[in-house]
């Protein structure tokens, strides 16, 4: 077992996985996916891929992100041949795509027009030129809030706010009287929780992961003014309970109008400005993530990505399914069946060229906010690794929630910042030491 596939599977527990297919008269091709809503939403629409391709039949292996994650690692890692289409994050595509796992997607058709990808979400997903895995649907993070409290606390948002200002804000907003909190921000421990957050937001104080030889950072004055920041916002205008508070719990805060601001996913636009859902719908206005004029504000980047592993017997079929499920086409006929809030956002210039999507109150928002990540140069000062809110190492899912977990103690009030650090030092360093990052 190689340093790679033992750090990936030592950060997750395995799940037994049962034979593959076997073959029919017709392709069948599995395909393991997430179950969110895009993607329940592709299989429904999937009836359109198999009448154009009446050869090849679609099993479908739809499961939560954690269970998925651990599945297709094993897969893929093995090349056990399980799957013939992974659904797999800008986090994977990297570390995947060097270790020769997954098939290169070089020869897509000419009208799939790759060159019409977002710059940002393509360039997380490609190695030495060649596209590994081709977007689903791509986001950043930015500044939703309330356009009435910020008017209410004689404020006006810029669209490219500074952590200052967003501080300023917080504290004119909130009202703990009135259960509302002038900031709602993830707290709750993990590397694609709270620690998504952090590492965003310290990239624009000049923080990082690791210096150049690969020495953690976690005791340098970028990484404690972050923390500091980030403590006292919550601590002093967020909601009550906040080390417990992930994507879920803010946007339901958000809804309800309880939270003046909120930095998250790009994603959640259109369900804070769904009236359905949103108790403040017709109130919510958009910015891009706070910098501190560094030169890099602190939002992410993510695309959830269609990849074949390189196990799979049926690689040009996967191609196929592939092209048709990322492509224009795609996207126009579930503006036609859904409407063009429901789109997959995200992965297309041409979708943001659009002038029935440019209606929507967020489109431009999350183009900027996309356009403002640059995965491969994440941090002020030079790193050696690839990735905004993460660090593409197989470690890192073990570390991203152990650091994780040491800072939402501190949020949670059961130790100091200063000794959350300290642990996440010491942690870091043991595990990069182990790994032979550190001689």
């Amino acid at each position: 077992m190689n340093t790679t596939l033992r750090a990936l599977l030592g950060a997750s527990a395995l799940c037994a996985i049962g034979g593959a297919a076997i073959a029919q008269d017709k392709t069948t091709l599995t395909i393991a996916t997430v179950n969110n809503g895009d993607m329940v939403r592709m299989q429904a629409l999937a009836a359109d891929f198999t009448e154009k391709h009446p050869d090849i039949e679609l099993d479908w292996v739809t499961l939560e992100e954690n269970i998925l994650r651990q599945r297709v690692t094993t897969d893929i890692a093995t090349k056990g041949g399980q799957y013939d289409v992974m659904t797999i994050g800008t986090y994977e595509v990297p570390i995947w795509g060097a270790q020769d796992w997954l098939v290169a997607l070089d020869d897509l058709p000419a009208e799939y027009d790759v060159d019409d990808l977002l710059p940002a979400i393509r360039d997380g997903l490609t190695i030495e030129g060649s596209l590994y895995a081709a977007p689903f649907y791509g986001e950043s993070s930015m500044v939703m809030y309330r356009k009435d409290l910020m008017e209410k606390a004689g404020l006006e948002m810029p669209d490219a706010p500074t952590w200052d200002f967003i501080k300023e804000a917080a504290a004119g907003m909130t009202d703990k009287d009135g259960e509302i909190y002038g900031i709602c921000l993830r707290g709750k421990a993990g590397w694609g929780e709270n620690m998504a957050f952090l590492t965003a937001m310290s990239n624009s104080y000049g923080a990082r992961w690791f210096d150049e030889e690969w020495n953690p950072q976690f005791d340098s004055e970028a990484w404690k003014a972050t923390l500091d920041d980030y403590l006292m916002m919550l601590n002093e205008y967020g909601p009550p309970g906040a080390a417990n508070n992930g994507f879920n719990e803010n946007l339901a805060l958000f809804q309800q109008g309880k939270c003046g601001m909120w930095i998250d996913a790009t994603v959640a636009a259109s369900f804070v400005t769904n009236p359905d859902n949103s108790t403040v719908a017709d109130q919510v206005g958009f910015a891009l993530a706070p910098d501190n004029g560094l030169g890099k504000r602190g939002n992410w980047l993510w695309a959830w990505s269609l990849a074949v592993p390189a196990g799979s017997q049926n690689v040009d079929a996967a191609k196929e399914f592939i092209a048709w499920a990322t492509s224009k086409e795609y996207t126009a006929m579930v503006a036609e069946k859904e409407g063009w809030a429901n789109v997959p956002p995200g992965t297309r210039q041409s979708l943001y060229d659009n002038a029935e999507y440019q209606k929507l109150p967020f489109a431009k928002m999350t183009l900027d906010s996309i356009n403002a990540a640059d995965p491969k140069n994440p941090t002020v000062d030079p790193v050696p690794y690839t990735g905004v809110q993460f660090v593409a190492i197989p470690e890192f899912q073990g570390l991203g929630t152990a650091v994780g977990q040491q800072l939402a103690a501190a949020l949670a009030g059961q130790t100091t910042a200063e000794q959350a650090l300290q642990s996440a030092q010491a942690l870091t360093t043991r595990e990069m030491t182990r790994a032979g990052y550190i001689k």
